[in-house]
């Protein structure tokens, strides 16, 4: 694969950032590219990058990191909708975490839900995803579960992993969603705790049930994956997705999907076309009945 530069919609430390600089390091490492670039255009909560993207047509040096998160913005901020770029690959899937400060009195998702159901009791809960983005919809899906009211739940939004991650050490907030792989070190280090996980399956050396395992029907992931500009060369299209096929072969990708809770999620050209239009009209649908809620 020739030179790229990989756009991240959001600050440095965002799940996007972390999936960005791991596919860039790892296409160096194997040597399947010389040289890939990642740099971060923050802004109205992504959609600054994908107007970027489509402002660029024609130009096939640059991709887009993106997933779940910038679906739900451009129905929420009525902007260029991502089915209108080249669809080159979805390459993970990650379940959201719910995680406390180490010294919290949340000690399981109970003791949460019991504080949360009360009207009364304040919960600040956060995320590092915008309103519509993957862990305010993971939160207000568990809400909707629960029979919590949309009014008992207060999402405060940082922009990004970094932000996050200050204000729950500081306690600015109670519990937070995020991805599984955003603060393993901080749960590593014992400064956070994981009270549940969203997907299938516990998650290897993460202390805490899923969601299924508490008698919650409700199963969340989060997925990530990359776009072109519109107006590039079938060409260089097929360039791109079988660098990136190549690269979700070697060990060392399998590693990192290991090291970061990420789940092989490959899918590419127009399967992932396909899924991409599917997935505008699900989030769509969603928001509107969360709206509704």
């Amino acid at each position: 694969m020739s030179e790229v530069r990989i756009m991240v919609p959001n600050p440095p430390g965002s799940g996007y950032d972390m999936t960005a600089r791991t596919v860039a390091a790892t296409l160096k490492d194997t040597g399947l590219a010389a040289e890939v670039d990642v740099f971060n255009l923050p802004g109205a909560a992504g959609t600054a990058g994908m107007a970027r993207l489509m402002y660029e047509a024609g130009n096939d040096r640059l991709l887009l990191q993106m997933g779940l998160g910038l679906v739900a913005r451009t129905h929420l901020q009525d902007t260029h909708r991502i089915t209108a770029a080249v669809p080159l690959a979805r390459m993970v899937q990650e379940p959201t975490v719910l995680l406390v400060p180490a010294d919290s009195p949340y000690r399981t998702l109970d003791d949460l839900v019991d504080d949360w159901r009360d009207p009364d009791v304040p919960v600040r809960l956060g995320g590092g995803s915008s309103p519509g983005g993957p862990d305010h919809l993971a939160l207000m899906l568990l809400a909707e579960r629960l029979g919590i009211p949309a009014a008992n739940t207060d999402y405060i939004w940082h922009d990004g992993g970094g932000e996050m991650l200050s204000a729950l050490v500081e306690q600015r907030v109670d519990v937070a969603a995020s991805g599984a792989g955003e603060y393993r070190h901080a749960v590593e280090a014992g400064e956070l705790r994981v009270l549940a996980v969203t997907g299938p399956d516990p998650l290897p050396g993460i202390d805490a049930p899923t969601l299924r395992e508490l008698g919650i029907d409700l199963e969340f992931l989060n997925w990530r994956g990359l776009l072109a500009p519109p107006g590039i060369s079938a060409s260089r299209r097929e360039e791109l997705i079988d660098g990136l096929e190549e690269l979700r072969t070697t060990p060392e990708w399998r590693e990192a999907l290991k090291d970061n809770h990420w789940r092989d999620a490959y899918l590419a050209g127009d399967d992932f076309g396909a899924f991409l239009a599917a997935e505008d009209d699900r989030v769509g649908g969603l928001l509107a009945r969360l709206d509704k809620s």
